[in-house]
């Protein structure tokens, strides 16, 4: 499934429709990791937010989410501070302003999107006056195309080897957004490419555990037969968004 329709996905507002969507998803990670011949709970399933409305989160909650994905970090604080009651834990997934990185040092559990030498040291100092440590995620552009953030894959290497300066940062792995497209071998060399870069980074002993965060809802089974270990899933489980996934993206 890749690139598939996600108009079909229907608004889910009760913690039945939560439930099962939530089902239907891990059924399919489950699915897919034995296809490929991996262990049962080698990928971190990450529900996306982006634009769901606060009550609807609860509901979420309720129905066991315990992480949200949040492509901005305005919105994603703002649900933050108003959804304190719950135990839940904030991954922002969005390009990072380096205005915001006071924002993102204090109430972010992990950074999806790191991709610049200002952002990681605007994040070290806020975190380092904090007291804090963060899980990141060097995001990778393994489309090519200029819409997209992220590093270009010859810079990553050189990249994470300026990271160990940061000590507050935690390099758990690289993210990577692939090109939209219904064809698998279109898709396919982008997941490929993330996980090539990892291997080399790991080799080099530069990326912890080297995580793969990548596969969105059209494309997470995919992503898992090429070796994710995190899929960032929005509307499979919440529900079609009024206009295209890209629109999200800054930039657009």
């Amino acid at each position: 499934m890749t690139g598939s329709d996600t108009t079909a996905y229907s608004t889910a507002r009760t913690v039945e429709d939560f439930t099962r969507n939530l089902q239907a998803v891990n059924t399919r990670i489950g699915a897919a990791l034995q296809r490929a011949g991996r262990e049962p709970g080698e990928v971190r399933l990450l529900p996306v937010s982006k634009t769901v409305d606060e009550d609807r989160l609860r509901v979420a909650a309720a129905a066991g989410c315990t992480m949200f994905g949040e492509n901005k970090v305005q919105e994603a604080m703002r649900k933050w501070r108003n959804l304190s009651d719950l135990d839940v834990e904030w991954s922002v997934i969005g390009h990072l302003q380096t205005n915001k990185a006071k924002d993102v040092a204090e109430f972010a559990a992990e950074f999806q999107a790191l991709d610049n030498p200002r952002a990681a040291a605007a994040l070290d100092r806020r975190l380092q006056a904090l007291g804090r440590q963060l899980d990141v995620y060097v995001q990778v552009n393994t489309s090519g195309e200029e819409s997209k953030y992220g590093l270009a894959p010859d810079d990553v290497i050189p990249f994470l080897k300026t990271l160990p300066a940061y000590t507050a940062l935690r390099v758990r792995g690289l993210m990577t957004i692939a090109v939209f497209s219904i064809d698998p071998e279109r898709v396919r060399p982008c997941f490929r490419l993330l996980r090539s870069l990892r291997d080399q980074a790991r080799d080099l002993d530069l990326i912890g555990p080297g995580e793969l965060s990548m596969g969105m809802s059209g494309d997470y089974e995919l992503a898992i037969a090429e070796g994710s270990t995190c899929v960032r899933v929005g509307q499979a489980i919440f529900g079609a968004r009024p206009t295209p996934d890209s629109q999200y993206w800054p930039g657009n």
